[in-house]
């Protein structure tokens, strides 16, 4: 980032602390849950991370996603999308729902793919994205620029511009559910209570903020999600101090999206864990982790503004509150056995056969075959959950991502 830059984030910086300071002090409990400090954080219409930071995503921003290493994670998944399109018996229009679309990476490299591989499907398919944040609209349109223009049905919509039971066809997320605001709580005194964020007394903190502090649950809907995911915080097995994340956020958007579908699937992506390992004693202090300049630490009070929050996803809540909602679980797999299945190893393969002989050729050559290995690397991309369920279903057809082992839970 240049000087200039890192000025006026600095700047923002100040103002989103002021803000969020204000917000604090005018509740009636001088304290704001975390899952608002989160939210303010990250999506403040002005000063929040995405909405200040739409370029600061990628190899040289804070952190890189599966698209950032080129257009196979997209061709990819848009070979599944045509699968689903086969089984529905090919309806038109076909709906694609992306939510939370980032830069428009992921966008671009499906939809130039049908539209090279596939033109019948791609002219049944009407395209819309759903994202909050108007840094990253304006960028998303940029990068469509082109396909918008040629023709493609493609939009921008707010989920109340969705009218319900209207989208036949796939909504899907990359990394979107890790970002929606979480609640946090913890083990204190034999009770379950939350974490609240509070105005740092300048004395004794100088260099933050904001500080914590924790009460009662400001909602009953945090007991009564752990009852959903049958985890009891405050057995034995449970250490005094424990200390971990509640995303309410992900059920709320979950009865959305399954209420806007009429027909279809549901798929996310993202890292994560079931239940059991989510809530397991001994990962006392949950997942919530920050990113900055592509170094990770645990501390949101730092950076206000300038730095990514996420926690990881619990999929067994996403499963059984879509089951609440009228979805069926189809599977749930790792990335990297979905995209095996879906052909990535022939790519592997063919480019480790290949005769170029130019250096040039080869370079670009080595440099896709390591981005590849990437999205299957069971350390790390390769290890995302990818959660597939479906609404409206006549067949119990396998779905070519799914056709490697799947996990069980």
């Amino acid at each position: 980032m240049d000087r200039a830059n890192q000025v006026d984030a600095n700047d923002n910086a100040v103002t989103l602390g002021t803000l969020i300071t204000r917000q604090i002090t005018g509740s009636s409990a001088h304290r704001i849950t975390f899952a608002d400090y989160m939210d303010l954080a990250l999506y403040h219409p002005q000063y929040g991370y995405y909405a200040a930071t739409a370029n600061q995503i990628g190899a040289q921003g804070d952190f890189f996603t599966s698209p950032h290493l080129g257009a196979d994670f997209g061709e990819l998944l848009a070979e599944q999308f045509v699968q689903l399109w086969h089984i529905m018996q090919q309806p038109k229009p076909f709906t694609l729902v992306e939510m939370g679309a980032g830069q428009g990476l992921l966008a671009a490299d499906i939809l130039r793919y049908l539209r090279d591989c596939y033109p019948e499907f791609y002219a049944c398919l009407d395209y819309i994205i759903v994202e909050r944040a108007a840094a990253l609209i304006a960028e998303q349109q940029r990068q469509l620029h082109d396909l918008q223009t040629s023709g493609l049905n493609l939009s921008w919509r707010t989920f109340a511009e969705i009218p319900p039971q209207s989208i036949t066809g796939c909504f899907f997320s990359n990394e979107l559910v890790d970002a929606l605001p979480v609640h946090q709580v913890m083990v204190e005194s034999g009770q379950l209570r939350e974490v609240y964020v509070t105005v740092a007394d300048p004395e004794s903190t100088k260099d933050r903020l904001f500080a914590e502090t924790t009460g009662d649950l400001s909602t009953p809907r945090l007991a009564d999600y752990f009852k959903l995911i049958d985890i009891d915080l405050l057995s034995s097995r449970y250490p005094p101090g424990y200390r971990s994340e509640v995303n309410l956020a992900a059920l709320d958007w979950m009865v959305t999206v399954a209420d806007r579908l009429k027909q279809g699937y549901v798929i996310t992506i993202d890292y994560g864990y079931p239940s059991d390992r989510y809530y397991h004693p001994n990962r006392n202090e949950g997942t919530l982790q920050c990113y900055y300049n592509h170094a990770h630490h645990s501390d949101p009070y730092i950076y206000v503004g300038q730095q990514d929050i996420t926690a990881h996803v619990d999929f067994t809540a996403l499963m059984r509150q879509g089951e609440r909602c009228g979805l069926s679980t189809i599977g749930f797999t790792r990335q990297g056995l979905f995209l095996m299945a879906l052909g990535l190893g022939d790519r592997i393969a063919a480019l480790s056969q290949s005769q170029a002989t130019d250096v040039q050729t080869i370079q670009t050559t080595l440099r896709r075959r390591d981005a590849l290995h990437l999205l299957a690397n069971p350390m790390g991309l390769g290890n995302f959950g990818v959660l597939i369920q479906g609404k409206g279903l006549e067949t119990t057809e396998l779905l070519q991502g799914l056709a490697a082992e799947q996990i069980r839970f």
